[in-house]
């Protein structure tokens, strides 16, 4: 029963990996609606959310259900509550990607982000994204020098971020109020993507050593 028990958890960690390419894959086909004006698959997205909302329900489920019907200790205990964390981490950033797909459908057929912060948003894309891999990468691999890498990321998004708010502020803005709205938005949507990724890394190190690392060294979204 106990090789069973195991089984079933390590399906569910795969489905967490799983989950980590789908995530990954909404943050890469959004940030492509986003600069180029793409319609199509900014719907993409948007309709693929609900797989992801509903993934995040199934896993929930069967967590759920190993508690219930086994007595976890210690590591698997860890493991399976960090598990229900988790998932909910991957369900948020599919949300977010999705509302990034969204903006770019509101505007459509304009492009969303003015030209003076094109590569900023490009830039943002990327990290996020390879953000989303890391964390896949890491929770399959329980490699916790990966999962470190995360916060010098996340600290790269926090700039970016920075940089925006400068060129919003500068007296070189003349981009209007509308699209000064959605990049604000657009920037807090990535800028939570990276915070939860950052966070599922913080929680793969609790689940192979024990300890969370120091709050002052990890965001928290």
């Amino acid at each position: 029963m106990r090789e069973n028990y195991r089984e079933q958890l390590d399906d569910i960690l795969a489905d967490l990996v799983q989950m980590c390419q789908t995530v990954s894959g909404a943050v890469r086909t959004a940030t492509t609606a986003l600069l180029e004006a793409d319609l199509q698959l900014a719907e993409t997205v948007i309709s693929e959310d609900e797989a992801i909302d509903a993934k995040q329900r199934e896993v929930e489920a069967r967590a759920f259900s190993l508690l219930a019907r086994q007595a976890p200790v210690a590591g698997e205990l860890r493991t399976v509550v960090t598990t229900l964390r988790m998932v909910t981490e991957l369900e948020r950033m599919g949300d977010l990607a999705a509302h990034v797909a969204k903006i770019a459908r509101l505007r459509y057929p304009e492009v969303a982000v003015p030209t003076s912060l094109r590569s900023n948003f490009v830039r943002m894309g990327d990290v996020a994204e390879k953000m989303v891999v890391t964390a896949g990468q890491t929770l399959n691999d329980r490699n916790i020098q990966v999962a470190q890498e995360l916060r010098s990321r996340d600290e790269e998004m926090d700039e970016l971020r920075r940089t925006q708010f400068r060129v919003l502020l500068s007296d070189e803005w003349d981009d209007g109020v509308e699209k000064a709205v959605d990049v604000a938005l657009l920037g807090r949507y990535y800028e939570r993507i990276a915070d939860h990724a950052a966070s599922m890394g913080r929680r793969i190190i609790y689940v192979v050593t024990g300890q969370f690392p120091e709050e002052d060294f990890w965001p928290q979204p």
